[in-house]
This record gives C-alpha cells, structure tokens and sequence, in this order.
C-alpha cells in the first residue's frame, strides 16, 4: 500500500502526546514528536557566567544557543528578545510542536480530521 505523510502542529507537547495516542488505533508506520525554534540550541543545561560574559540576550529571552555574534546580533533584533512580545500577530505564533506522522493513505482522510478536530494546524 502507498503511505502519506501529515505535519501537525501544536502549541503544547501534551496536545500533540494526545492526538499519538489516538492516532495509533490507524494504520500508522511512524511517529514523532519534536519541537522547534528559528534560533538554534537546546535547552540551556550549562551556567552563564555573567563576569566573562558568557551569555547572550537570546540565550536568556528565546533559549537559543548562539554559536558566533552574527547570530546573536541577528537573534537580539527579534521582537520576541525582549520578552514584551511573541514575534508576530499572525496566526501561527505559538504552533512550535511538530507532530509528523507516516500514515497508510487508506487511514490518511480519518488521521487528518482526528488531527484537525484536535486543534491541531495541518
């Protein structure tokens, strides 16, 4: 049989955690759930060290790790850096859990209303 894919989106990881569960009485073949940013870094697992300056304004206000100061000059002029805004008014802000799902294309029409009566932003 053919397969297809679906990206879903969601705001919060147990939203996205939710919609799996349901997902997994169809025909899935595979499933992730994963989050993402426009800056790069994970979460900040090691200490700053504000005397040597060690730090950046996007690693503290969006949790990026900033790898050379292009890039932190770049990330810093985002709205988002100063914590007084998202970034944006349009209707996405906020989608950054990424459900993706490899479905068998018989199953593929219910998989997307599941996802889509969830909330979810196909």
């Amino acid at each position: 049989m053919a397969e297809k894919n679906i990206l879903a989106y969601f705001k919060t990881p147990e939203e996205a955690e939710k919609i799996s569960r349901k997902l997994q009485s169809l025909q899935v073949v595979d499933m992730s759930i994963d989050r993402f940013s426009a800056y790069p870094g994970g979460e900040l697992n090691q200490p700053m060290n504000l005397l040597s300056g060690d730090m950046s304004l996007a690693g503290l206000t969006q949790n990026a790790s900033i790898t050379n100061p292009s890039a932190g000059v770049l990330a810093a002029a985002s709205p988002a850096a100063s914590g007084m805004s998202d970034g944006g008014e349009d209707g996405i802000s906020g989608f950054d859990i990424l459900l993706t799902v490899v479905i068998e294309e018989s199953s593929f029409d219910q998989a997307m209303r599941v996802i889509q009566e969830a909330g979810g932003l196909v």
